[in-house]
């Protein structure tokens, strides 16, 4: 088949399938990378994840060779796939290892164009994957998604490829439930020393919805209180755990800074926002040593612990450098979705929190 006869094939294919069709929906403004671009890289990890949902969603519309969408959103900014990452359970890929070609972009910078990228994607409604992906989201809120098989295959791949090129060199990247894979792994992959530079679009954080409190005054009353308590457990708590210290184990953290991004209007990731802004203010109002305790864990993972039942916290991390979407978001599939952070019209807010020893 040539090229003119692939093209036309892709474009037929894409207006079945709009939104994953790259030339549609993928950020086909970066014709020229500036991989130094903070704004840059993070469209490029976006695109990479939504490779990994269109890949699953090719092979179950059977879209293969020229017909596949998904290659589209790695070769534009010259990766290769290198492998899937399929679920043993359900046959599903529910990621991708990428490999950066440097021969397509005459030079690669070490340290600044990663060499491999390991991507995950969140839960699809396509009907071959969507069980799975639902047993596994249930499994973020009940703080077991460490003993998922998903969660397994995600930290052999990133480990080996960790092992080929050194933690510089790999980038991890997820939205939504692939945002807490690639969060679990992260953090794995940190208490062993090695810091990845790590996007994460969208991440669960399981607790109220704090956030959505219009009312200032109640709002951060609901947020001592809620500190108060977690604390009080934290310390009550310590005399009962043997060769383990929660305080080594979090501050052990504390040199990775992942990059978040969070929408206001998504209540999945929406506490991220009060999580470390309410930090600040403990800090500021001199009562930083219950806050310390407080922001290591959640009720929920608290009360398995005194029950005797493992559970790893997903969403509490020390560190991270957090980017809000202030632009208006008219549903809430629109603030939760992937589409928004390929865009180069956003409205921006950055901060870095870096947790102090």
């Amino acid at each position: 088949m040539s090229f003119q006869e692939s093209k036309f094939v892709q474009k037929k294919s894409a207006k079945l399938d709009k939104s994953s069709s790259f030339d549609y929906s993928g950020p086909v403004h970066l014709t020229a990378v500036d991989w130094q671009n903070a704004h840059h890289r993070r469209s490029i990890a976006a695109s990479l994840v939504s490779a990994a949902y269109i890949m699953e969603h090719d092979r179950q519309e059977n879209r293969q060779g020229y017909e596949a969408l998904a290659p589209q959103w790695w070769e534009f900014f010259n990766f290769q796939l290198l492998y899937p990452l399929i679920d043993t359970n359900d046959s599903s890929i529910f990621g991708a290892v990428y490999e950066f070609n440097p021969k397509a972009f005459n030079y690669y910078q070490a340290g600044i164009i990663p060499k491999y990228v390991i991507a995950f994607r969140g839960t699809t409604i396509k009907k071959q994957s969507v069980s799975q992906d639902l047993w596994l989201d249930l499994n973020i809120i009940k703080h077991g998604l460490h003993q998922s098989t998903r969660f397994g295959i995600a930290m052999q791949a990133v480990q080996r490829m960790v092992s080929v090129a050194g933690a510089s060199n790999v980038w991890l990247a997820g939205h939504s439930l692939g945002s807490s894979i690639a969060m679990l792994v992260g953090k794995n992959m940190a208490k062993m020393g090695n810091y990845l530079d790590t996007y994460l679009f969208n991440t669960p954080f399981i607790a109220a919805p704090t956030e959505k409190i219009h009312h200032e005054k109640v709002k951060h009353g609901v947020r001592f209180a809620s500190s108060l308590v977690k604390a009080g457990l934290t310390v009550a708590m310590k005399g009962s755990k043997e060769n383990r210290n929660p305080d080594d184990l979090f501050t052990a953290l504390a040199a990775w800074v992942p990059k978040l991004f969070v929408n206001p209007a998504d209540l999945i990731c929406s506490e991220y926002i009060g999580y470390f802004e309410h930090r600040d203010r403990m800090e500021y109002l001199g009562v930083s040593g219950i806050e310390r305790l407080a922001t290591q864990t959640s009720v929920t993972g608290l009360l398995k612990s005194a029950i005797g039942r493992e559970s790893e916290v997903i969403h509490v991390v020390p560190s991270a450098h957090m980017t809000i979407n202030r632009s208006p978001s008219l549903t809430f599939m629109e603030a939760h979705g992937l589409q928004q952070w390929l865009r180069d019209d956003l409205h921006l807010q950055s901060k870095a929190y870096q947790y102090r020893l």
